[in-house]
């Protein structure tokens, strides 16, 4: 287990999720914990291992009171966290390829020859993506490692809450981001639960599978 992880109970980290409303305020995660968070989440799957994911973390006041007038319907749950993570996807995010796939040789996890291989084989097929292809991939990876966050946080003993509903077209450049190039996925409260989340109804596995 990590220097801040609470448990590794896997039962306890599924099915003790919930989408949290209000957070005890008081409770303040250090940076250097959220940081071994943001690098656990970072773990999860992306396509051709790009990480279009980038993070926001708006810890601060100044900063969490800012978002609060962007996200007004979750204003609450934005001021009580302890922090929001703000997820974006890089539309440029191969320009790391080279950085990705160097590191592995270095680290001895691929040969070379590997490498050299895969990224003549992916630069002119990420040359050739349409922007309509390329936000389609990279929102997909931002999801994953959104879930992955979020799981993540309730091992250290933390609670979250996705939320979409926010000023999208706003965000990006509110942070110093350049808007074109950073697609907002979504913001992920966290903090400590100042009560018990509800839980929810999931539709029977019969209803949503299809077997062939």
């Amino acid at each position: 287990m990590s220097n801040f992880q609470k448990t590794n109970d896997f039962n306890e980290i599924v099915y003790g999720r919930r989408s949290i409303k209000n957070y005890d305020p008081s409770i303040k995660i250090s940076r250097e914990e959220m940081a071994e968070m943001l690098a656990e989440a970072t773990i999860a799957p992306s396509s051709v291992n790009m990480q279009p994911w980038r993070f926001v973390v708006i810890d601060s006041e100044e900063g969490k009171n800012t978002l609060g007038d962007l996200a007004k319907f979750n204003k609450d749950k934005v001021l009580s966290s302890s922090a929001v993570i703000a997820v974006f996807a890089d539309m440029n995010n191969f320009d790391y390829s080279e950085e990705i796939f160097g590191k592995a040789v270095e680290l001895g996890y691929m040969p070379k020859e590997l490498k050299d291989y895969q990224l003549n084989a992916f630069k002119p097929m990420y040359a050739a993506m349409s922007e309509t292809a390329m936000r389609e991939t990279i929102i997909l990876d931002a999801g994953l490692v959104s879930m992955q966050l979020m799981l993540v946080a309730r091992a250290h003993g933390y609670d979250t809450n996705p939320i979409g509903g926010y000023e999208k077209d706003q965000i990006a450049e509110t942070y110093g981001l350049d808007k074109d190039r950073y697609i907002p996925i979504m913001l992920i409260s966290i903090g400590k639960a100042a009560s018990e989340g509800f839980q929810t109804y999931r539709l029977p596995v019969e209803t949503i599978t299809t077997w062939n």
